[in-house]
């Protein structure tokens, strides 16, 4: 896996302070994608030790809310594996941090991967163009889900977040 990018005490890309991962590869290739030079999945630098290292310390500070990851595609599928076992990780080691992951796959696409229960907050679905409304908070455009993924998995049916438009 290869990422462009870690943002540190980052207030856009979900609920309060964060730290976000902004992974390489992207095969949805929206038009208007605020961040198209992370679609080359050979780009960007390897996600090493340092740069996990890296994370993990900022998820240690008290006032940081957790993690999101986005890119790219961090659900593209040559970083599926990687991706799932560094937020398999991340639950273990910070259970009360939460994880957000931008993907451009719908929810029905993603919901049976093995990971998808240790992610707190998905937002799914391609950037639209035709859909943009800035009013959003923290999608794009209006044919995307800001989806609460522990419920949505117990009650076997797509559950969003309230209260965020």
């Amino acid at each position: 896996m290869r990422y462009h990018n870690i943002t540190k005490d980052d207030m856009l890309n979900g609920t309060g302070l964060r730290v976000v991962l902004w992974v390489s590869g992207c095969t949805h290739g929206c038009k208007g994608c605020q961040n198209p030079i992370t679609w080359d999945i050979n780009d960007g630098l390897p996600f090493d030790s340092s740069a996990k290292e890296e994370i993990f310390a900022e998820l240690k500070k008290d006032y940081i809310e957790g993690i999101t990851l986005s890119g790219g595609d961090p659900l593209h599928p040559a970083n599926r594996t990687e991706i799932g076992a560094l937020i398999e990780e991340i639950k273990a080691t910070f259970p009360n941090k939460n994880i957000w992951l931008y993907t451009g796959f719908s929810w029905e696409d993603i919901r049976t991967l093995i990971f998808i229960p240790f992610v707190d907050v998905i937002v799914d679905g391609k950037f639209q163009i035709e859909l943009l409304n800035n009013q959003l908070h923290w999608k794009g455009s209006s044919n995307q889900n800001v989806i609460d993924v522990k419920k949505s998995l117990s009650h076997n049916k797509l559950m969003l977040i309230q209260n965020i438009e």
